[in-house]
């Protein structure tokens, strides 16, 4: 019997791994978003949009990274790092496939997305999601992550976290 194990490295942001990952990111969280507020899923010309104007610049080095994260070899995930200062970086586009969830991979890419804050430099890291990713917030509180003030005027941002890097 073969094990199957999570790997996570970083990764180009216009890698076709990483373009993917992030359409199905965009997509699911625009499409719970409208679909919570306004009763549709996201205009497929609203996503085109979108996705070209995220192109995750900020992810990459020398002050962001990017992480993918494999499962069995096949791309299931992603999670950003961007250096904001001298002291902290936020934690951005945390993403599994769905069909993943369930498997360790979150917390795994959380940790790998410390390490790769800590070796920015920074001493802290934060980050904001929606009230309607209940499943990021108790990601985040599990992983030691406390609520804390708005960081950012990020007009989809509700709640804002962060936590020391030890």
């Amino acid at each position: 019997m073969s094990v199957v194990t999570w790997t996570i490295a970083p990764e180009p942001v216009n890698s076709p791994a990483a373009a993917a990952l992030w359409r199905a990111y965009y997509t699911e969280v625009s499409d719970r978003w409208y679909l919570l507020h306004e009763g549709r899923r996201t205009d497929p010309a609203e996503l085109k949009r979108e996705i070209a104007a995220g192109a995750g610049a900020e992810l990459a080095p020398p002050t962001g990274q990017l992480l993918i994260a494999r499962y069995d070899g096949t791309p299931a995930g992603t999670a950003g790092v961007r250096l904001l200062d001298a002291e902290r970086a936020e934690l951005t586009r945390v993403f599994l496939r769905e069909e993943m969830r369930g498997r360790g991979g979150a917390a795994l890419l959380v940790a790998a997305a410390e390490d790769a804050a800590r070796a920015l430099g920074a001493r802290r890291m934060i980050l904001d999601t929606r009230s309607d990713l209940v499943e990021a917030r108790a990601l985040y509180a599990r992983l030691g992550y406390t609520e804390n003030g708005r960081h950012n005027d990020d007009p989809y941002a509700e709640h804002w976290f962060g936590k020391p890097l030890r």
